[in-house]
């Protein structure tokens, strides 16, 4: 039984890669939407705004935002194989087949997110040419914090794709719902600065404390702020006067991440 499972996700995870590897244009797309939002706004707003926090100027507060986007923007739109497998009928072939449903689902979150985190490593290349400073140590940081993330998310992609029955109305409900995981979760400015409305829901979006998690791993020797000086920005989350700290981030993105998969996992189990 335990060689099964864990051979359902080996599988599953392989044929992911594999698709991926072979499909070079979605390496290229993912890229372009980032970048974009990096150049313009970056940009637009860099000398406009200043510093958000001591030494951190608005476009390297963004890049770490901006990183997120990218791994999550991948790691939603993996969930589109299992409507894509259901819609030519390979979907049928995998559930009647000696694999664990269980470990089928949890196989496409591994391939999809070590793809998705595959983008967000290359997307590091940019970090040098906006004064981020990248070494060796930090890139080990971020690895397991850009899987946590991109496993997390392709949970939300996972419930949704679970009831969905064509690539069409995948992709039309994922456009709804990628935005405002974006919007609020961040990526583009200080959530402690934004309207009380949008600070209460930034903190029902996983995104939010993934993206604060990366800021505060980027930018270590800023975690602590004085909360009460109104010219600083700190970097994490205000829950009842608290500012969360990178392993709380962390714990929330976690359990956030076990919660959306066993509800894909329950749901999925429920395909005939």
């Amino acid at each position: 039984m335990i060689k099964e499972f864990f051979r359902s996700i080996y599988v599953v995870a392989y044929r992911e890669i594999l698709r991926f590897i072979r499909e070079r244009s979605r390496l290229i797309s993912a890229f372009l939407m980032p970048i974009m939002f990096l150049v313009v706004f970056g940009a637009g707003f860099n000398r406009l705004i200043g510093e958000i926090s001591p030494g951190v100027d608005f476009i390297q507060f963004m890049f770490p935002g901006i990183l997120a986007m990218t791994v999550v923007l991948g790691s939603l739109f993996s969930a589109l194989s299992i409507v894509w497998d259901r819609e030519f009928g390979f979907l049928k072939e995998l559930l009647i087949a000696p694999l664990s449903r269980t470990g089928i689902i949890l196989g496409k979150a591994v391939g999809g997110a070590l793809t998705a985190s595959i983008r967000g490593l290359i997307l590091l290349i940019f970090a040098p040419l906006i004064g981020i400073n990248i070494t060796p140590i930090l890139v080990l940081k971020l690895i397991p914090m850009i899987l946590l993330i991109s496993i997390t998310l392709s949970g939300v992609g996972f419930v949704i794709a679970s009831r969905m029955r064509s690539q069409q109305g995948f992709q039309g409900v994922m456009n709804f719902v990628f935005f405002p995981i974006i919007f609020l979760s961040g990526v583009f400015f200080p959530l402690n600065s934004t309207p009380q409305i949008i600070q209460t829901l930034s903190k029902f979006n996983p995104m939010t404390y993934g993206v604060n998690a990366l800021r505060q791993i980027f930018f270590n020797n800023i975690n602590v702020i004085n909360p009460n000086d109104k010219n600083v920005q700190p970097i994490g989350i205000e829950i009842f006067g608290h500012i969360t700290t990178i392993w709380e981030n962390i714990a929330i993105l976690a359990t956030i991440g076990i919660i959306l998969m066993i509800t894909a996992t329950w749901m999925f189990s429920k395909e005939e």
